[in-house]
């Protein structure tokens, strides 16, 4: 039996925030659970490749995919075990992650309010384990229930068992066993707001905002200041992860270069991409189709309908600048569709 939505030669330009060109084989917008363990079903039967998308605003397609691609478009959100201070917030896989945000906030729960405008789904959202202003995903996350496919039904994974690291999860180590269904956050009235990261800390400049809105629109407002809207130019946020180096080689860098921007970590010195690409002279960079953002050397955007081959192609230049500049190697944060185009450009 086919599975219901199915399209056949499906245009998937619109389903990917760096609108790189590309079509897959099959396509099936999954609205309930039900419909995404009949595509993985059907997909089993008949011996096709699967790709799980959300809001694909961390994916690059580089090619036409030969199977079926999966977009989880489950929605709902709700509460449970609500008391005097905390409550926890159950949402659905393909429920916008930035208006979710903002529904927490807007409710009075701290917790996600330094996440806001990250784009994406709230089933994408453990597999980068994403983070901005030094909050992580992973800060507030309870549980999830996802579909085990190879054990062949439900399981419910909580925080240790997901693996959370710096822009990394059990579900980028494992990307082809789980299909994310919902997520646990718990949140709280009382959590003291995190504040203390570069632009946000000038931001309030020392004054207590009042409600968790406050800091969520205080962070829209900086991130719109250097992140272009993905809608108006297309692009996939960060490209770059920020390489984490040992302390010995961070004072070396550091001897030669005195400027250069790092931050301890528990695991070493993490250095800011950005800054690196930006010494080797590629923020504002611009050819016939693709660059990189002239106010964030992290950001490569899409300027006119360049394929996912040319933003690969770029990466790996910078990448291929920043290692013979400064000895440190670069690793790309979105995923790529189909994997062999970009395995150069990943851990």
């Amino acid at each position: 039996m086919r599975p219901r939505h199915l399209i056949e030669n499906a245009d998937l330009q619109s389903l990917s925030t760096m609108a790189t060109p590309a079509t897959a084989h099959y396509l099936v917008n999954a609205e309930t659970p039900e419909d995404a363990g009949m595509a993985l079903s059907w997909a089993s039967r008949e011996g096709l490749q699967v790709q799980v998308v959300g809001g694909g605003s961390n994916l690059i397609f580089c090619d036409d995919f030969p199977g079926l691609v999966l977009h989880m478009d489950l929605r709902g959100k709700r509460w449970e075990a609500v008391n005097g201070d905390e409550a926890t917030l159950v949402l659905a896989a393909g429920e916008n992650w930035h208006q979710a945000v903002l529904y927490a906030a807007g409710a009075g729960y701290r917790g996600i309010e330094n996440l806001a405008l990250i784009p994406g789904t709230a089933g994408a959202a453990p597999v980068q384990n994403i983070g901005a202003y030094g909050v992580e995903l992973s800060d507030s996350f309870v549980s999830l229930l996802a579909w085990d496919r190879q054990a062949g039904g439900p399981v419910t994974l909580d925080k240790d068992d997901c693996l959370f690291g710096y822009r990394d999860s059990l579900f980028k180590q494992q990307p082809d066993r789980y299909l994310i269904l919902e997520i646990r956050l718990r949140l709280s009235r009382s959590r003291a707001f995190e504040l203390g990261y570069g632009e946000l800390a000038q931001w309030f400049d020392g004054e207590s905002p009042d409600s968790p809105l406050a800091v969520a629109e205080a962070v829209m407002a900086v991130r719109r200041r250097k992140l272009p809207d993905p809608e108006q130019l297309p692009n996939a946020g960060s490209f770059f992860k920020n390489p984490v180096v040992t302390s010995e080689q961070w004072e070396a860098l550091k001897g030669k270069w005195p400027d250069i921007v790092a931050y301890p970590t528990d695991s070493g010195v993490k250095l800011a991409a950005a800054w690196l690409i930006d010494q080797c002279g590629w923020k504002g960079y611009r050819n016939r189709t693709v660059g990189v953002h002239h106010r964030q050397a992290l950001v490569l955007v899409n300027h006119s309908r360049g394929s996912g081959k040319e933003i690969l192609e770029l990466a790996r230049r910078i990448r291929d600048d920043v290692l013979e500049r400064y000895g440190v190697s670069l690793e790309m944060e979105p995923g790529v569709v189909p994997k062999s185009c970009g395995q150069d450009l990943s851990a």
